[in-house]
Formats: C-alpha cells, sequence, structure tokens
C-alpha cells in the first residue's frame, strides 16, 4: 500500500496504531527482559528497541508505505544549518535546564565520566545506538506519517505525547514529576519535528544525535531519574524555551494542515 501526499485517514491510522502498540507491548517485554541481564541502564535500555520492532511490523505489514515514509531517515541530501542548529539546541537546553537546577540547589550537579560505572567511550556508543532505536520509529516513521494528516506542529505535539506516554514507569512518579516529564517530551518533539520539517535526508541521524546529547547531559549533570521534582522541571521548563524559540522562527505554515 503506497499512500498519496495526503493518504487516506485509514491508511494513516491503521499503520500508526500498529506501530504504537507495538512500541508500547515491545518496549515492556524488553524492559522485563533487561532485569534478568547484566546490561547496566546507564549504558543501554533495552526498552528504547520497541519503537524499531514497531517499524518493522509496519514493514512488513505495509511494505510500500514503510519505504517512502523512511525514506527520508538515511540517504543522500543536505541539511544545511538545520542539523547544527538542531544539536546546538539540545546544548542549550541542557545548558539552561543544569544552571535552573544549580540555581535551584545551590550546586551544580556533575558525574565525572570516570566515576561512572562503565566506560564512557561505550556508553556514548551504546546511548546513540539506542536514541536511534526510538528515533527511527517516532521521527522517522510516525512523525512523517501523521504529517500526511496534520500540520507540522499538530505532528510533532501528538508524537511529544505518545513519546512521552511510552515512559510507563515514570507515572509511578509524582504527578509533578510525570507532569513536568510530560512538558519536556512534547517540547523537544516540537524541537525535533519542526527542525525536520524539510529535510529529506539524515532524519535519524540527526534526531538520533539529538537524543543522544540529552541523554548524555542528563546523566553527567542532572539526577533527573531519581523521582526528585527539582531537576526534571528544570529540565521540562528548559525544553518548553527551546521548543518556544522554534516556533517563533518558524514561518506561519505550523499552523497550518
Amino acid at each position: 500500500m503506497v499512500l498519496t501526499e495526503r493518504g487516506t485517514a485509514r491508511g494513516v491510522v491503521a499503520p500508526a496504531a500498529v506501530f504504537s502498540a507495538v512500541a508500547f507491548v515491545a518496549a515492556g517485554a524488553l524492559g522485563v527482559a533487561q532485569a534478568a541481564t547484566p546490561i547496566p541502564a546507564e549504558v543501554i535500555q533495552l526498552t528504547q528497541f520497541g519503537p524499531a520492532l514497531g517499524v518493522v511490523v509496519v514493514a512488513v505489514l505495509w511494505p510500500g508505505l514503510a519505504r517512502t515514509v523512511l525514506s527520508g531517515a538515511v540517504g543522500r541530501g543536505r541539511v544545511g544549518a538545520t542539523g547544527p542548529l538542531l544539536l546546538a539546541t539540545a546544548v542549550l537546553i541542557l545548558v539552561l535546564g543544569a544552571g535552573a537546577y544549580g540555581l535551584l540547589t545551590g550546586d551544580v550537579r556533575f558525574t565525572a565520566p570516570g566515576a561512572l560505572s562503565s566506560p564512557f567511550a561505550l556508553i556514548v556508543v551504546a546511548q546513540f545506538i539506542g536514541a536511534c532505536a526510538e528515533e527511527i520509529g517516532w521521527r522517522c516513521l510516525l512523525q512523517p506519517l501523521l504529517r500526511r494528516r496534520l500540520g507540522p506542529l499538530a505532528t510533532s505535539i501528538t508524537v511529544g505525547v505518545l513519546w512521552g506516554v511510552w515512559h510507563v514507569p515514570v507515572f509511578g512518579q509524582s504527578p509533578a514529576y510525570a507532569g513536568a516529564f510530560l512538558l519536556a517530551t512534547v517540547s523537544m518533539s516540537v524541537v525535533m519535528g519542526l527542525a525536520l520539517e524539510r529535510v529529506r535526508a539524515h532524519r535519524l541521524l540527526l534526531s538520533g544525535g539529538f537524543h543522544t546529547l540529552i541523554n548524555l547531559g542528563l546523566l553527567l549533570f542532572m539526577d533527573e531519574e531519581s523521582g526528585a521534582v527539582a531537576p526534571i522541571t528544570a529540565f521540562g521548563v528548559s525544553c518548553l524555551v527551546a521548543a518556544l524559540i522554534w516556533v517563533w522562527r518558524a514561518p506561519a505554515r505550523i499552523h497550518l494542515r
């Protein structure tokens, strides 16, 4: 099945629903499996491969559609200033978040790479692999798929909500923590969605790079996974600031279908 430029509602909803279902179920199963392995969570979380498995299932059921929407994931092509700006935004988010957290607590937290339980080079490579395993689903499949029915901003927000809810364990924390985490995922999804709107190549490399920088920054500078509300709130607000900058700089068409 190959959709037209806009596609039909059914032609978009069915693959999106299948992808989401597989991503959620596979992530849960992989999370349980990780407990039986010696792989440290700071190196890589097997749950990150849930979206990649969702892509595989969609590719089996709708091969033509998968080829079409994934065509911009890799391949040759220029990205212009988009790549550097997107990666610079990840750094901006981390600087703002760590700075705000430092102001709140009176201490800027920093974990030296040598103090981690695994070699930092291994963590960087594994984090990039895990980030790409997520992003091939969220930004390389689901984003362009939903984009056939929705405008850039609406698509980015929708993907961000699904991406946030997909992190199911987060909702075992306090409501304030979960809310700040959702704010972060939606805001980061808006940043990536708008940045990649006209990029037709290297989408996986760019989104995976952004995601990796964020994960490494959180690991080194913030203890947001501790369940404490202050760091995740600082991070969420910094993501929102970055998203507002991208929305402000984006052309008026982001509000249109």
